[in-house]
């Protein structure tokens, strides 16, 4: 694409008005029925999950698939570009950046909460709690909530728009994908539809996580400073919060996105060092090893187990809740992978994408997830208890058993604010190019109009329910986006039907890409 924008890229039109207006009901219901809002957001969920619940299972295992079809195919040495197309960061700030501004947050929440929640209530009852057989099932299923399944949708969005975008010279819209299947009418009002619909489930993908890092950092706050917790201590870093990703987003990839990626892999790291050689090094290694073990060995079973023995609450709390929370995201991350990956072919994408993350995802559970469990296992501590009265105490009351509480308390919650800020920033950005017809610049104040709609969201939720309101609203939001999916892999396979015979490169792009300048 181009350096610049056109001037009907950056006029505002349907898309952005629609979105919009549409969100701006959401937070009006909220303010004024908050209850009502609740109880039909509850509803719908029940709905939902009993009906069409396998959908969430059956379909992030079918996108494994193809992509794994498509990375070792014929199509997978063609670039998301032209053929003489680079990358335009290196191989590091590129992996840097998929795995620090995509779902950083959901590891400090989730990194020790739910693998000590499954060791002391094992999935589908699997094994006795507080057991050896617990942890290496805890870990298990805290890897598939985290890893391939999705990544795999990720990388379907990721894959479908930099294909559309750099290969075949589209706006960098959902809408755009659907060309093969629309023809025209995906610049018509089919299209604006799909570009609303996806515009609303990125909404609450990010809203999501922003109620998810307040939570946290509000818990940090309390143990450092004593500060009060509570709805109204949320609130008050949600509007510091979004202030601060707000501007960062409008500052662009290049800078403020990129360099807090950056910083906030380095905090990670050094915690994840500290945990790792501190704590019960051999025990994690070993838990590591026979947790991906059993994980590859159950990996059908596991990718297909529903409610059909009464499940439904424990599905509804985590696989449901998990995998809505990937669809949701699925435009945001794909946008901003296609933003980033151009000049990578297809099989690099693919592999990096799907191997990378979740390698680390799963490093990052066996560490931090496996510390607490042999604490509560072999040193009578009670992670387990303390992590089902408040979700957000895990990580801390984990802290508190090694050497120097304080310091690394202080590092999670700094960890925190920059996963906050390097996600929502980037979701931020992905919104303005989603509502201005794909400019890969959104204006300024765009950028801030929408910072300030998800930081609202975000609010309404926190005083609606909390986490419970948080987890339902992804899940409601998300399900329309499921029928988007299908239609992006039936549109990306149709594009690359087009294809000659011998659409391929000599080699590989290089593993030290250039960082291309940009004006």
């Amino acid at each position: 694409m181009s350096s610049g924008d056109t001037p009907a890229e950056r006029r505002l039109g349907t898309v952005f008005w629609a979105s919009l207006a549409l969100s701006s009901l959401f937070v009006a219901w909220g303010v004024l029925a908050p209850g009502h809002q609740m109880a039909t957001m509850n509803a719908a969920l029940d709905q939902i999950t009993r009906g069409f619940g396998w959908a969430y299972l059956l379909l992030p295992l079918l996108l494994l698939l193809l992509l794994a079809g498509l990375a070792f195919s014929r199509y997978g040495r063609i670039r998301l570009g032209s053929d003489d197309d680079r990358p335009e960061f290196a191989t590091h700030t590129w992996i840097a950046m998929i795995l620090c501004a995509v779902m950083g947050i959901g590891l400090v929440s989730y990194g020790i909460a739910e693998p000590i929640s499954h060791f002391a209530s094992p999935p589908h009852g699997l094994a006795e709690a507080g057991t050896p057989q617990a942890a290496v099932r805890a870990l298990q299923y805290s890897f598939y909530d985290w890893g391939l399944h999705a990544w795999a949708i990720f990388a379907v969005f990721g894959l479908g728009l930099g294909y559309s975008m750099y290969r075949k010279k589209r706006p960098g819209l959902v809408s755009a994908l659907f060309r093969p299947l629309l023809g025209r009418h995906a610049d018509g009002p089919a299209g604006k539809a799909i570009d609303i619909f996806t515009v609303f489930a990125t909404l609450f993908g990010t809203t999501t996580s922003l109620g998810l890092g307040a939570l946290q950092i509000d818990n940090g706050l309390n143990r450092l400073l004593g500060t009060p917790t509570g709805t109204a201590t949320q609130v008050v870093i949600v509007i510091a919060v979004t202030a601060v990703f707000s501007l960062s987003a409008a500052s662009g990839v290049q800078r403020g996105i990129r360099y807090i990626s950056e910083l906030n892999l380095s905090v990670a790291l050094l915690l994840f060092v500290f945990v790792l050689f501190l704590g019960p090094t051999a025990f994690l290694v070993s838990l590591f090893l026979e947790s991906l073990g059993q994980y590859g060995d159950e990996f059908l079973l596991m990718s297909l187990r529903g409610p059909a023995f009464g499940d439904t609450a424990w599905l509804q709390s985590w696989t449901y809740f998990m995998m809505a929370w990937w669809v949701s995201w699925g435009a945001f991350v794909g946008v901003f992978l296609a933003r980033i990956s151009r000049g990578r072919t297809i099989r690099q994408f693919i592999l990096v994408v799907l191997g990378m993350p979740s390698l680390a995802f799963f490093a990052w559970f066996s560490v931090f997830g496996g510390s607490a469990i042999e604490l509560d296992l072999d040193h009578g501590t009670d992670i387990a208890g303390a992590t089902a009265a408040d979700l957000n105490s895990a990580f801390f009351a984990t802290l508190a058993e090694f050497p120097f509480p304080t310091v690394t308390a202080a590092l999670v919650v700094l960890l925190a604010v920059l996963f906050f800020v390097s996600g929502a920033d980037a979701n931020t950005y992905v919104l303005g190019m989603l509502t201005t017809r794909g400019s890969i610049r959104p204006r300024i104040p765009i950028l801030l109009l929408w910072g300030a709609m998800t930081g609202a969201l975000a609010i309404i939720l926190l005083l609606s329910g909390g986490l419970a309101a948080l987890q339902q609203t992804v899940i409601v939001a998300s399900a329309p986006f499921l029928v988007v999916i299908v239609g992006v892999v039936v549109c990306l396979w149709r594009d690359l039907k087009t294809e000659p015979a011998d659409a391929s490169l000599p080699s590989e792009p290089g593993s030290h890409g250039t960082l291309e300048r940009t004006t």
